[in-house]
């Protein structure tokens, strides 16, 4: 372990500050990979120098790509002359990152053929391929099975239009259907769709690049293929993960921390359950910017379900539920989306904090995890006074979640695995002193 794969944090003080938040880190890398589609020119605006993007730039110049960070935060992708990348560098990027699953589309409508592997990425729960592979047979490629997942191919002709309905609202299967069916002969629909505020930013930037997406009611989005896509110039949505952690950072803190480069509308349902729990919040006249304190001395104990969009989120849970453990009663989780995203409470424990597991589900309605012995369900009884120690960052947000217990505890803590949180949080460290943390 190196001196800044670890840090120790002095706790039990309220912080104050302002965080600048950049591209949403669950958006950027996907409409990276949407600029396969394309020959000619794409900008992204409003990127953060996170390891997700480092990687992803990394893959695309793999694939025979040109990239170049000309200024701060934007991003220039030029694909005019791609290839299928081999399978030494297929292995290299597949373990660390779930984002290169997507190429699979794109690849296929450019040059014919890709390779479908397991995906890498957080530990937080199985992520199969198989919604996945659904999409793309759809669309007419043929797969062969191999020792790391499958070979794809595209028929003669290219990808065909077809319709797909999702037995989950997938987010990555979402994301596949897209970049697959906006080059596809004919048109597609696509049933039980994810609709986060991530999905409808690659809609947009789709469009721009002549793409026809209509998106429905009802979770259904329609799409009428088209020969060619053109080169575009787009913003990326901010990072509304980011916002909420450093917002639950306040609330458990008791403090009052400024984030800037937010868009509200996306924060909707955090906002309630952040009041609900005793939180406060106000906006700038426009929106962008949003100060997060504290409005009662106790806060109050909830019940979570998390759900996709519009639902709670699941990267929202780990840093609230941390928080709640400074709630005055018992706090109740029901974690829906990833079966394996409660293993923070291991560190919670050792802090303190009274948090008991189950199997069951505990929410308003019975998810998908409760016959399969998934430790998915938490209750949690506070207040607590948490104590520093010494924990290890299983994935990156259950580590934030850990910085904000080690900030609540009374005394010092070490958290160690720290690198993981630069997946998703640019110039963490830097963050961190600047709303007052004292930091070795």
């Amino acid at each position: 372990m190196t001196d800044d794969d670890a840090l120790r944090l002095t706790g039990g003080m309220p912080l104050g500050g302002t965080v600048k938040v950049r591209g949403s880190k669950n958006a950027v890398p996907k409409l990276m990979v949407a600029a396969l589609l394309t020959g000619e020119p794409v900008v992204i605006h409003n990127v953060s120098q996170i390891f997700d993007t480092w990687l992803v730039s990394e893959l695309l110049d793999t694939l025979g790509c040109a990239t170049a960070q000309p200024a701060d935060g934007q991003l220039r992708i030029e694909a005019r002359d791609i290839h299928p990348a081999a399978t030494r560098d297929l292995e290299y990027f597949h373990t660390r990152s779930r984002i290169p699953v997507l190429t699979c589309a794109p690849l296929l409508h450019r040059v014919g053929e890709a390779e479908l592997w397991k995906p890498g990425g957080c530990s937080i729960g199985e992520r199969p391929v198989d919604l996945h592979l659904e999409v793309l047979r759809a669309f007419g490629a043929t797969s062969e099975r191999t020792e790391t997942g499958f070979k794809l191919t595209a028929r003669a002709g290219g990808l065909r239009g077809a319709v797909v309905e999702l037995k989950y609202p997938s987010v990555g299967a979402t994301e596949q259907f897209l970049l697959g069916a906006v080059v596809a002969t004919g048109d597609s629909e696509l049933r039980n769709a994810a609709m986060e505020p991530e999905i409808i930013d690659l809609i947009s930037m789709l469009q721009r690049m002549g793409a026809l997406i209509t998106v429905q009611p009802d979770r259904a989005i329609q799409v009428t293929g088209v020969s060619r896509l053109r080169g575009v110039s787009h913003t990326a949505i901010p990072d509304r993960l980011e916002a909420a952690s450093w917002a639950s950072l306040a609330l458990a803190t008791d403090g009052h921390i400024t984030v800037s480069g937010v868009r509200q509308a996306d924060l909707g349902t955090y906002l309630n359950v952040y009041r609900r729990a005793g939180g406060e919040f106000d906006f700038s006249s426009d929106g962008s910017e949003v100060t997060f304190r504290r409005e009662r001395s106790m806060l109050r104990p909830l019940v979570i379900e998390t759900d996709v969009h519009p639902g709670f989120m699941t990267d929202w849970q780990s840093p609230m539920i941390t928080a709640l453990t400074q709630a005055e009663g018992v706090t109740v989780l029901h974690e829906t989306v990833h079966e394996n995203r409660l293993g923070y409470s291991k560190a919670l424990s050792a802090l303190g904090a009274q948090m008991q597991i189950f199997t069951e589900c505990l929410g308003r309605t019975r998810c998908r995890f409760g016959s399969r012995n998934h430790r998915h369900s938490a209750v949690v009884v506070g207040p607590t006074k948490l104590q520093g120690t010494t924990v290890q960052v299983p994935d990156l947000r259950a580590g934030f979640s850990y910085v904000l217990a080690a900030l609540v505890a009374q005394g010092d803590s070490t958290v160690t695995g720290v690198s993981l949180l630069d997946r998703g949080y640019e110039n963490f460290r830097e963050k961190l002193l600047g709303v007052g943390v004292k930091l070795r």
